[in-house]
């Protein structure tokens, strides 16, 4: 009988034997290296299919450490369906859209319905404890090793070993608001590390205000490993000020518990598996990169704030969760995916045409949205567009192609036809300026430069003005569909 979904998992060694008794995980005992070795294993895993050998490993015998590492553990849209808790992906929009959809209550009833629903969010913020899993093991001083943790070299050209799955926390030194971030840690040495927070994000701007009070030192936690749910929350582009650590505990139906941690002012989930006390200079910096990233290519090495480490903290069995980018799809495509879900109610607030969004593997994230609309008006298309890039981090965005209502964006074939057979290069497209993600190197200048909106939209005497007749798509009637879909057995099929 097949493992029942938890609400919620506490830590990865319930997630692991989770992944265990449904057969997606893999135990492999063969010595490896944490060198190269791990990332090609990895990548040939993850571009396999569910069901046909890709699944989460577990390298027991890691050479030159004594930690197991754990990798590809939400590598399918099953498996990081099943860390939130839910069985598929597309069940987090219904969610969301329950609590934030736009209907203004009328009754009593509907307004004490309305306000429990909101409150529903709130009451899963996080509750701190005085002892944790994550301190049994306190490093200071010379203790402080980071060559003791199996950290992988990902790609050949590399300036380094990294970290890549983190949970990153500071802290606001003006209004003492938390941000969590997944940023990737370059190891320079022992005891200090490069802190990739590209422009765009909210770690850069605790290390603007940091110099702003005077160059004061920004405290920062690192966490590696816990639950899934709240290792995705600091991925999640959310609006400033929105603590991610409650949204991991509405992902996961209970609230975090969070303990302070030993040499700093900040607290970090006590359930993590390795914890990286330190602090931000925030008038430092040091050569960060080059890194292999998800876009397909090395990003550049460049000028980066360098985090000072205080103590390592960890449980007394830690297990090391890491993941690989590269040529897509990998695993990161799915922490990408379950945003793209989670926040499409968010973006039907603003843009309430929209009916559905796809961020295809191929677009790298940030590089392509197709997005579906129920078009009614003229301009409606270019309105949707210019909505969608001022929507927070869909500004990033370099292409968004707008379909019709009735196309299935998730398929990139039906897209792609339509683009083909629907635009005219001069007529339905649309070039503007503006910000651009960091990574992106095609850009003439950083983080800055041009992007494109394709209407693949049918085009319509009377909402587009098209001086001609727009041909019929080709459909068989349904009753032929249904009966044929009834028969089908009978044809030998």
């Amino acid at each position: 009988m097949a493992a029942k979904i938890p609400t919620t998992f506490s830590d990865l060694r319930e997630w692991i034997a989770f992944l265990e008794k449904r057969g997606e995980l893999k135990r492999i005992k063969t010595p490896v290296s944490a060198d190269l070795e791990i990332t090609e294993i990895t990548d040939r895993v993850s571009k396999m299919k569910q069901g046909q050998g890709n699944v989460a490993l577990l390298f027991e015998n890691v050479i030159g450490s004594d930690l197991p590492v754990l990798i590809n553990g939400v590598g399918t849209e099953q498996r990081m369906a099943w860390a939130l808790g839910l069985e598929k992906l597309d069940d987090l929009r219904a969610r969301l859209a329950s609590v934030v959809k736009p209907e203004v209550p009328e009754g009593v009833f509907d307004k004490l319905k309305k306000v429990s629903e909101l409150s529903e969010i709130l009451r899963y913020r996080p509750k701190t404890v005085t002892s944790a899993p994550c301190q049994d093991i306190v490093w200071t001083g010379d203790q402080i090793d980071l060559n003791k943790l199996p950290i992988l070299k990902c790609w050949p050209d590399d300036g380094g070993r990294y970290v890549t799955l983190t949970t990153v926390i500071s802290r606001d030194p003006y209004k003492g608001i938390r941000n969590v971030g997944m940023y990737r840690v370059q190891v320079y040495d022992e005891k200090t590390v490069g802190m990739h927070w590209q422009i765009h994000k909210g770690g850069t701007e605790h290390q603007r205000e940091a110099l702003r009070k005077g160059g004061v030192k920004l405290p920062v936690a690192v966490a590696i490993g816990g639950d899934y749910a709240t290792i995705y929350s600091g991925s999640a582009p959310l609006p400033p000020g929105i603590d991610e650590i409650m949204l991991a505990g509405w992902l996961r139906r209970e609230r975090v518990e969070m303990v302070k941690c030993k040499t700093i002012d900040l607290e970090v989930p006590a359930n993590a598996e390795i914890i990286l006390e330190g602090y931000v200079d925030p008038s430092e910096s040091r050569l960060e990169g080059p890194f292999g990233d998800h876009t397909g290519y090395y990003s550049l090495a460049d000028q980066y704030p360098v985090m000072h480490l205080t103590a390592i903290t960890m449980r007394k069995d830690a297990i090391y969760p890491t993941t690989i980018v590269g040529y897509p799809p990998q695993e990161d495509y799915w922490l990408g995916k379950a945003t793209e879900r989670l926040f499409l109610p968010l973006m039907q607030l603003v843009v309430p045409e929209v009916i559905d969004v796809n961020m295809p593997a191929e677009g790298t994230f940030h590089n392509l949205l197709v997005v579906s609309i129920k078009k009614k008006y003229p301009g409606q298309v270019r309105k949707v567009m210019y909505g969608l890039w001022g929507l927070m981090l869909m500004s990033l965005t370099k292409f968004i192609i707008v379909v019709d209502e009735d196309i299935d964006v998730q398929d990139m074939n039906q897209v792609l036809f339509h683009v083909t057979s629907n635009v005219d290069p001069q007529r339905d497209t649309v070039i503007v300026e503006g910000p651009l993600d960091a990574l992106d190197h095609s850009a003439d200048h950083f983080a800055y430069g041009h992007k494109m909106g394709i209407d693949a939209t049918r085009k319509r005497q009377d909402i587009d003005r098209f001086p001609r007749e727009w041909p019929q798509d080709i459909r068989m009637t349904q009753s032929i569909v249904d009966r044929v879909t009834k028969r089908w057995r009978e044809y030998g099929f």
